[in-house]
């Protein structure tokens, strides 16, 4: 059964479901998600990327963040110890580019304790081919141990945050759900709230 089954069985079972959740799947799920099914996250020409992101236009975009970091680092008193952190880290050029930077200061890379937070196993596995050894993998942020400085970088999470959206009716605030259609394909609908936000 195909992901959309799936989440059409769900929603004509349970009801609709909200816009985090329909988001969530289609891009998570473990084996029909967009992060699951995608060989190329990003590129150019013919590398059968989607879509382009700075860190894949220019290795600069991510040795100018390494720079900035190295910036930060110091203005915190150069810890000697913090946590080195990317959300959503793609393919792990960032980090690489941000990383080689960071040569110039060894003292900083001594101090960093790398994370990357994902959720997708094909992509950690991809993180871990660019990257080798170096960072540490947790698939939430609250996963990072506490006890430490922390620098994050997060350049394409927002992209694929989900959200809960909202609509102002007649009756007051209502959630927008995905729900089936008369046509039993997916729809947008709207769930009153109960109580509102």
């Amino acid at each position: 059964m195909s992901l959309l089954e799936r989440l059409k069985a769900q929603i004509a079972h349970d009801g609709p479901i909200a816009v985090p959740e329909f988001f969530t799947r289609c891009l998570h799920d473990p084996r029909d998600g967009y992060y699951a099914t995608r060989p190329a996250l990003g590129g150019l020409g013919g590398a059968g990327g989607d879509f382009i992101t700075a860190p894949l236009v220019s290795q600069m975009f991510g040795e100018l963040i390494g720079l900035w970091m190295i910036e930060t680092w110091t203005r915190l008193g150069r810890p000697a110890l913090f946590r080195l952190v990317e959300m959503g880290p793609g393919d792990g050029t960032l980090m690489s580019d941000l990383l080689r930077a960071a040569r110039v200061a060894p003292d900083f890379l001594a101090a960093a304790d790398v994370w990357l937070v994902e959720v997708s196993e094909p992509l950690k596995a991809r993180q871990a081919q660019r990257l080798g050894d170096k960072p540490r993998w947790a698939s939430r942020l609250d996963q990072v141990p506490a006890g430490a400085p922390m620098i994050l970088v997060a350049n394409e999470l927002l992209d694929c945050l989900p959200a809960r959206q909202f609509a102002r009716t007649r009756d007051g605030w209502a959630e927008r759900v995905i729900g089936l259609g008369e046509d039993g394909e997916l729809a947008f609908g709207l769930r009153p709230l109960n109580p509102p936000p």
